[in-house]
């Protein structure tokens, strides 16, 4: 079975092809672009190339794989819009995997710390152990994760920046399904990106009404000593000093074969199509106006 993953997450976007067996699976091509302000511009042509240089053609798609985040609101919504809007077009499955998680998967046997930048001088981060999620994803600033590595727990994290993921998927679910059916119903990508805007927002707004909810339990942090080794993604590279752990340089961007093993299993049993839900762990920057401003003076 070929799969198509997507993943926008991060400043990269990534179109893979990959070949689902019986018992394994096989990369096929794969095409990134890293500018983090062109996620809209650059994804759709990387589809197509990928197809065009393995002899495809999107009909011949049996599964769409997503990368859910966590990432950036506006980067993460081209790719699930794209891949949502795909599905439904060809009426092939998608199915959605943590960001995280692929990074995690390549970076193989070990306690390693993943980290992508969040922005706002805060990374996204998880912890895993040979390629299976031990804590996380969560967001923090690097200051504040390096002392959780270092096992200071008594310093607590500010109200807001340590937040589960399950607590903002459930805060978020109603919207980003929404975002996730706006998308689908998109004729293109580019179109599918702009219609899942206003669901996405819905989306962002209840997932930051969960990330205030969830401070409270979650601000204290959790001791993360001896569950790091090494770190790995872009936002490990980025403040690599200052977890003060060997950084791996040449595993940054989640790569597609990973996303799709972690969802062949889904693949190989035919399960149902997913919606795609969105995986924010903070407020979006931009919010409704709480009132009306007035236009005459």
């Amino acid at each position: 079975m070929l799969v198509l993953a997507l993943d926008t997450a991060t400043p990269a976007s990534t179109a893979a092809l990959v070949e689902v067996t019986a018992d394994g699976l096989a990369g096929v091509v794969e095409r990134r672009t890293v500018d983090p302000r062109a996620h809209g511009e650059r994804l759709a042509p990387e589809i197509a190339a990928v197809l065009a240089d393995a002899g495809f053609r999107p009909r011949d798609l049996a599964a769409i794989v997503a990368g859910v985040g966590p990432g950036p609101f506006t980067g993460l919504r081209v790719g699930l819009a794209t891949a949502a809007s795909m599905g439904q077009a060809l009426a092939i499955p998608t199915y959605g995997v943590c960001s995280l998680d692929a990074l995690g998967r390549a970076a193989g046997p070990g306690r390693v710390l993943i980290a992508t930048d969040a922005r706002r001088r805060e990374v996204y981060f998880a912890t895993y152990t040979d390629g299976v999620r031990v804590t996380g994803p969560e967001v923090a600033k690097p200051a504040d994760v390096a002392a959780l590595v270092a096992g200071a727990v008594g310093s607590a994290l500010p109200a807001g920046l340590l937040v589960s993921a399950e607590e903002m998927l459930a805060a978020g679910a109603e919207g980003a399904g929404a975002s996730g059916a706006a998308g689908a119903e998109g004729a293109g990508a580019s179109g599918a990106a702009g219609a899942a805007g206003t669901g996405a927002s819905r989306a962002g707004k209840a997932a930051g009404t969960g990330a205030s909810r969830a401070a409270g339990s979650a601000g204290a942090g959790t001791s993360l000593a001896g569950l790091v080794e090494r770190a790995a993604g872009e936002g490990a590279l980025k403040y690599g000093d200052v977890f003060g752990v060997p950084v791996e340089e040449h595993l940054l961007y989640p790569p597609g074969a990973a996303l799709v093993a972690i969802a062949a299993d889904r693949i190989r049993t035919g399960a149902p199509s997913e919606i795609l839900t969105p995986l924010y762990l903070r407020r979006p920057d931009a919010v409704e106006p709480s009132a009306r401003k007035p236009v005459l003076t």
